[in-house]
């Protein structure tokens, strides 16, 4: 892959995701990393479906959230994410949910599209939040299993990615 490391996919805060002082309550955030990391997936080629279909699973193991500055209902977010680590039976994420600014919309940033699907080199719009989830690579059974072995097609394209 090319230096475009990010995988960028966009939401907009809808009224439901929001709290009593009309922020964005934090457990959304993971949804929204989810979001991130299974269209980034998709973005290479690998619906996240087809993993579930060899009978895989990718469980968050942990997670950290750094809150900078909150979203609030109706803002245009973008999610930025990234693969961080990767190895037989381990996969790490990077995220950042940054606001899309006006300057941006007004440079047609926005996208149009809810299936929208793009890597790119640097986030861009005003950061709000950052954050890592690491996960372990498990059958079923909940048995660990090693990737390469199990879906070494998915295996290369993570591996080239990171």
């Amino acid at each position: 892959m090319t230096q475009e490391k990010w995988h960028h996919t966009q939401v907009r805060v809808r009224y439901a995701e929001t709290d009593q002082m009309g922020v964005v309550y934090h457990a959304n955030y993971l949804t929204w990393f989810e979001i991130g990391r299974t269209e980034l997936i998709r973005g290479l080629g690998y619906p996240y479906r087809k993993i579930e279909d060899k009978g895989l699973l990718l469980p968050v193991v942990e997670a950290e959230v750094k809150f900078k500055k909150p979203a609030r209902y109706d803002d245009l977010v973008s999610v930025y994410t990234r693969v961080i680590e990767i190895s037989s039976v381990r996969l790490q994420f990077a995220y950042e949910v940054r606001k899309v600014t006006e300057e941006l919309q007004d440079e047609e940033h926005v996208i149009s599209s809810a299936s929208f699907s793009a890597f790119v080199t640097e986030p861009m719009g005003e950061l709000l939040v950052t954050g890592t989830t690491k996960h372990v690579w498990v059958n079923p059974s909940w048995k660990p299993v090693r990737i390469e072995k199990e879906a070494p097609e998915l295996w290369q394209l993570l591996s080239q990615y990171s």
